[in-house]
């Protein structure tokens, strides 16, 4: 199989090439690290090579799964991997080898998942840009003067890039929205509990972190969530439940859904003319196939909210560092992390109890009115982001705290579905002047991820955007 071939099928598709006896798992892994050898050193996407780990996976004999023999790649966050460093770009946790995997990491393999490399991601994932002083910046494949977004951003960029055609991502603020949005991707956040964290993450960043994929096809995105999705033991949250396969959904109509149209954020930021444009297109297009397409907002508080969730992931944050701290055998010191990471560890470390308490009832309060809006509203409609992916630097600025702030004006709307726990999708239906991608974002009813699915999928047929890989540059 040569490059052009392999970039040409989804994960779906190169499965069914192995199950077809068309091509080896060897062969795959072959043409996806010649890729990644062409296209990681302009795009620095993958910072942990795993290429013995991989062979050696192959060569016992892979599991039966449903996608045995397709390569693929972790991020390097929050997910273990038997005798490999999960580092989330934090050179604090740089040295503590995984002893075992996580439930998630061990049904990828289950699944015939080949794992060959880890991804790229900011420092403990608490940026929407992917620039970690550990590795360096992740570059957008259609222009690598830009950003990949974050925190999936090594993840999407080598999606784009078409080393794999799906690596798994994270997404406590939008995290795979964001990288989907600035890369031309399909990102899908599940509802809350839908896929397992542990079992050593907890209900981390107070529920709001789920895990899911980038994939440049809506099929792979379905399809990867059947293979994963489901409670282990013990979870704090356990999902809505799905009747049925989330790849059978795509068969199925949506029918004519209510959608809720809101192009500026529930905060006063602006958003871009360009991406207001792609918004408003996809709605007149929704209406158009037989969609109620009409302005809504659900009514949150938005202020106290963002307020709720600064505390809880520095509180995170605070709480993870003391813990590598402890580990290696000394306090963490502001050397050991970059300036924004430590911004949020000492706000982290100032939070109360009840200052923690306060942030989880304003969650609870938050997620039960988003549940109203949507007992009047299937789908929310809303820009992934509020502009293309930005130059790179954007927001490594001197003053951490303006970097916080410059960041959350790129990334107004995804986290409300973090901390609201519904579903939330961003798909790539338009592009701006420059040629960067632009995501429009779609979010269901806690569980609703087959209305989503539906959804999705008929806008893949009826507006065609590209799946193609993203040129050399």
């Amino acid at each position: 199989m040569d490059v052009v071939e392999y970039q040409s099928h989804d994960a779906v598709g190169l499965a069914a090439l192995v199950a077809q006896n068309l091509v080896s798992p060897t062969e795959l892994l072959d043409v996806a690290q010649q890729v990644a050898a062409d296209r990681n050193p302009s795009i620095n996407a993958i910072t942990q090579h795993l290429d013995g780990f991989a062979r050696s996976e192959i060569a016992r004999g892979l599991p039966l799964g449903p996608f045995r023999g397709v390569p693929f790649l972790l991020k390097d966050q929050f997910q273990q991997l038997t005798g490999t460093v999960t580092t989330a770009s934090c050179k604090v946790l740089a040295t503590t080898v995984a002893d075992h995997d996580s439930t998630l990491t061990a049904r990828y393999r289950a699944a015939g998942l080949v794992i060959f490399a880890k991804t790229n991601t900011p420092e403990l994932a608490l940026s929407p840009t992917t620039e970690p002083a550990l590795f360096g910046a992740t570059r957008n494949p259609w222009n690598l003067h830009h950003s990949a977004g974050g925190s999936s951003g090594g993840a999407a960029a080598a999606v784009a890039a078409g080393i794999v055609p799906a690596a798994h991502a994270s997404d406590g603020g939008g995290s795979i929205r964001i990288p989907a949005a600035a890369c031309g991707l399909v990102g899908l956040k599940p509802t809350r509990g839908r896929v397992p964290l542990g079992p050593t993450v907890f209900e981390n960043w107070g529920g709001a972190t789920c895990a899911h994929v980038v994939t440049r096809t809506v099929r792979d995105t379905a399809a990867l969530l059947d293979a994963t999705a489901g409670a282990e033991l013990g979870d704090s949250y356990v999902c809505h439940p799905h009747q049925g396969t989330f790849l059978a959904e795509l068969e199925r109509s949506p029918g004519a859904l209510r959608i809720a149209l809101m192009t500026a954020p529930l905060r006063d930021l602006p958003v871009d003319s360009e991406v207001v444009a792609a918004v408003e297109a996809v709605a007149t297009h929704l209406a158009t196939i037989g969609h109620r397409v009409e302005h809504a907002r659900p009514d949150l508080d938005i202020n106290a909210l963002m307020t709720a969730f600064g505390v809880i992931t520095s509180t995170g944050a605070a709480v993870l560092l003391d813990r590598a701290a402890t580990l290696r055998g000394r306090p963490l010191d502001r050397d050991d992390v970059e300036p924004t990471t430590w911004l949020s560890y000492e706000r982290g470390r100032a939070s109360s109890g009840v200052d923690y308490v306060n942030a989880i009832n304003a969650v609870q309060a938050a997620t039960r009115a988003a549940a109203r809006f949507h007992t009047e509203w299937d789908i929310l409609l809303t820009p992934t982001c509020a502009a293309p992916a930005p130059p790179i630097g954007s927001f490594t600025l001197d003053d951490p705290m303006q970097s916080l702030i410059a960041a959350g004006r790129f990334s107004p709307v995804t986290a409300v579905m973090n901390v609201t726990g519904e579903p939330s999708i961003s798909l790539p239906p338009a592009r701006a002047a420059n040629g960067l991608p632009i995501g429009v974002m779609f979010t269901a009813a806690l569980g609703a991820e087959g209305v989503l699915l539906r959804l999705a999928r008929q806008l893949e047929i009826t507006m065609g955007w590209s799946t193609a890989v993203a040129p050399r540059g």
